[in-house]
């Protein structure tokens, strides 16, 4: 049975307690999940922990994930059956996605756990999360980056990083892209999810090559379509972005007619000045809308990954010096629903 993990640390609501209204991080080094872990689930497993930064994920900075990443490259991967790492449930979604690729190639599970709430507040799945984790690295023999959540009145889920979405408004729960999940733990075990939209375990099993870029660049602005949307308000007369990324509409559209919303005239504004323009998420394999007809003729497109996958591609390519179409296109760690 396996049962040696190496724990990592980093705060977020899961590593807070309660003091009236507010919400702060535990400065207690002691454990307090561990703990409750082991008095629901024996010890049979041992944990080993690290504590490389202790901060609320929305308070993230550049150099805090690569404290983070540091800290999964120092661990030595033969002495243990995979990672668990602490986070934030408000930037879960980016740091599972970064991770994603960065650490495509990771050879034992490394998971992401994270709490709407803290531990000491009754409505908290911090333990049913980790104990989520702690059941997934036991139940396989392949490497990758997961993340395991559950939301209110699901079992526990287990997702592909690289297709965590943003998490819900208000209720801050988690889904994959599609709705489809990679598995869930269902009375103490690990069911795999045969959706056809999943990787087999045979390719999960198989070698993957190293993502290309590693490092990240934040010389980036994103702006979400929505109605009435004044694009006349970005220009970049003071500081100018090495690219500009846009969310489009679920159907894979944004307003391309009138003046101040049409986004083709922006196109031409940033094409005017050298800033590259990148458009997410399309579906290759959707009908195209009339108003969406040579949009990826006139910018980047990301094809067939989330809007926060993209953002990951695009701010890695700019961090390391790779043309972010190259990037859009790898596939490192299943990204790519086709």
């Amino acid at each position: 049975m396996k049962n040696r993990i190496c724990v990592i640390f980093t705060g977020g609501t899961i590593g807070s307690v309660v003091s009236g209204n507010t919400v702060d991080l535990s400065r207690d080094d002691k454990s307090v999940l561990i703990e409750k872990y082991t008095a629901l689930y024996g010890n049979s497993v041992k944990f080993d922990t690290l504590r490389p930064l202790n901060i609320l994920s929305e308070n993230v900075q550049p150099s805090d994930l690569e404290k983070m990443a540091d800290c999964v490259r120092g661990v030595n991967l033969d002495d243990y059956d995979g990672i668990i790492m602490t986070h934030g449930t408000d930037t879960l979604c980016f740091t599972a996605n970064l991770f994603s690729q960065i650490f495509c190639d990771i050879k034992v599970p490394l998971v992401f756990v994270s709490a709407l709430y803290p531990l000491d507040d009754t409505r908290s799945k911090g333990v049913e999360n980790f104990a989520g984790a702690v059941t997934f690295i036991q139940s396989v023999d392949f490497g990758g980056v997961f993340v395991s959540f559950q939301n209110y009145g699901e079992n526990c889920k287990i997702h592909l990083a690289s297709r965590l979405i943003a998490a819900t408004q208000i209720s801050g729960e988690y889904e994959s892209i599609l709705n489809v999940d990679f598995g869930e733990i269902v009375n103490g075990k690990f069911v795999y999810n045969c959706a056809p939209q999943n990787p087999t375990i045979e390719q999960l099993k198989a070698p993957r090559k190293k993502c290309n870029a590693q490092k990240l660049c934040t010389d980036m602005v994103t702006i979400q379509a929505h109605s009435l949307l004044n694009f006349n308000y970005y220009r970049f007369t003071d500081v100018k972005p090495k690219a500009v990324m846009v969310q489009l509409y679920h159907s894979g559209t944004v307003c391309t007619e009138g003046e101040e919303a049409n986004f083709k005239k922006f196109l031409a504004y940033c094409k005017n000045i050298g800033i590259q323009v990148v458009i997410a998420p399309i579906d290759s394999r959707a009908r195209i809308y009339e108003s969406a007809l040579g949009l990826p003729e006139l910018c980047t497109a990301a094809y067939d990954i989330s809007f926060e996958m993209a953002t990951v591609k695009v701010l890695l390519a700019l961090g390391s010096d790779k043309k972010i179409e190259d990037e859009l296109k790898e596939n490192y760690f299943f990204e790519k629903l086709y």
